[in-house]
C-alpha cells in the first residue's frame, strides 16, 4: 500500500521528468524555429545567449539558491581541464545549431543518437577501455541506421550532416575527457558546478568568434525584431531553457536511476522526433524512420549490453 509520502515523491519525480521532457525539447524546436522560421541565421550568437543565460542563473541558483553546495576550483591545473572542457562543449552545441539551420530536427536527433558509438570510441582511444564484443556488435545497428536515414532524408543537406556528426562526435568526446581530466577525488565537480565555471568560459570564447563570423548579427537582429515583436522575448526564453535543461538533467540524474536515465532519454529522442514532424511538417519516408527506429533500437540494445556485461 503506497503512502502520503511515497506518492509525493512519485508525484515529484513525474514532474520533473515532464518538465525536463519539456525544456530539452523546448530548446530544441525553438532553435530551429529561430535559426530556419525566423532567419535568424546566427548559430554562434544564439550559442553565446545560451552560455551567457547557463552562467548568470547558474551563479544565481548555487550561490544564492543552494540547488547544489559550491564547489571553489582548487588549481590552476584544474582551471585549464575545465576550459578545455568548455571548448569541446562550446564546439558541441554551435555544431548542434549550426545543423539546424540545414537539417530537420527529426534526422538532426537520428544522427544525435549515434552519441553511444562515438563514446565508446573515445574510450578505446583515450582510456584504452575495452567493452565486451556484444556489446560493440550492438553499435552496427545504431550506425548503420543512420546510414540509411540518411539516404531516405528528402531534405538531406552534407554542410549540415557534418556539423551534427561533428557536434554528436564533441558531445561524446567531452563526456570522457570529462571522465579523464575530472578523474581525482579532490577535483570532481557535479554538473551544475561545472557548468557555471564552463559557461563563462565559454562566452568568452564565443563573444570574438560571432564578432569575426557573425558580424552583422546586431543589425540584422534589430531588424527582425521590428517585423517579429516577440523574437526578443524568443531568445530570452530560449536562453532560459538552455539552462533550465542543464538543471532538470542534473536532477533527474539525481532522482532516478541511471538505467531509468538511458530509457527516458532514448523516448526523449522518439518524442521529440514526433513533435518536431507534426510542428514543422517537414517531409519523411518510410526509409528514413526504418533508419531511425534501427539507431533506437541499437542505443537501447546497446545500454542493455553494456549493463549486462558491467
Amino acid at each position: 500500500m503506497s503512502t502520503p509520502q511515497s506518492e509525493k515523491q512519485a508525484l515529484f519525480i513525474t514532474s520533473l521528468i515532464i518538465f525536463w521532457y519539456s525544456s530539452n525539447i523546448g530548446v530544441l524546436l525553438l532553435n530551429k524555429l529561430l535559426l530556419s522560421n525566423y532567419g535568424f541565421s546566427f548559430p554562434i550568437f544564439l550559442t553565446m545567449c545560451h552560455m551567457s543565460a547557463c552562467a548568470i542563473l547558474s551563479y544565481v541558483s548555487i550561490v544564492f539558491l543552494k540547488i547544489v553546495p559550491f564547489q571553489r576550483i582548487k588549481s590552476r591545473s584544474q582551471f585549464l581541464r575545465i576550459s578545455t572542457l568548455s571548448l569541446v562543449f562550446c564546439g558541441s552545441v554551435v555544431g548542434g545549431n549550426i545543423s539546424l539551420r540545414y537539417l530537420p530536427v527529426s534526422f538532426n536527433q537520428a544522427v544525435g543518437a549515434t552519441t553511444p558509438f562515438f563514446t565508446a570510441l573515445f574510450a578505446y582511444i583515450i582510456t584504452m577501455k575495452r567493452e565486451a564484443w556484444l556489446t560493440y556488435g550492438c553499435l552496427v545497428p545504431v550506425v548503420a541506421g543512420v546510414i540509411i536515414a540518411s539516404g531516405g532524408e528528402p531534405n538531406f543537406h552534407l554542410y549540415g550532416f557534418i556539423m551534427c556528426i561533428g557536434a554528436t562526435a564533441a558531445r561524446a568526446f567531452k563526456s570522457v575527457l570529462q571522465g579523464v581530466l575530472l578523474s581525482s577525488e579532490g577535483e570532481k565537480l557535479n554538473s551544475m558546478n561545472l557548468l557555471l565555471y564552463m559557461s563563462p568560459i565559454a562566452v568568452l570564447v564565443l563573444m570574438p568568434a560571432a564578432i569575426i563570423m557573425e558580424p552583422n548579427v546586431i543589425a540584422v537582429t534589430a531588424t527582425l525584431a521590428t517585423e517579429h515583436r516577440y523574437l526578443g522575448l524568443l531568445i530570452l526564453v530560449n536562453s532560459a531553457m538552455a539552462y533550465g535543461a542543464n538543471l532538470l538533467n542534473f536532477l533527474v540524474t539525481k532522482h532516478t536511476s541511471a538505467l531509468t536515465l538511458q530509457v527516458l532519454g532514448n523516448a526523449k529522442g522518439a518524442v521529440a522526433v514526433v513533435i518536431s514532424i507534426l510542428l514543422f511538417r517537414n517531409p519523411v519516408t518510410f526509409t528514413g524512420i526504418a533508419g531511425y527506429t534501427l539507431t533506437v533500437m541499437g542505443v537501447v540494445a546497446y545500454g542493455e549490453a553494456k549493463r549486462r556485461h558491467k
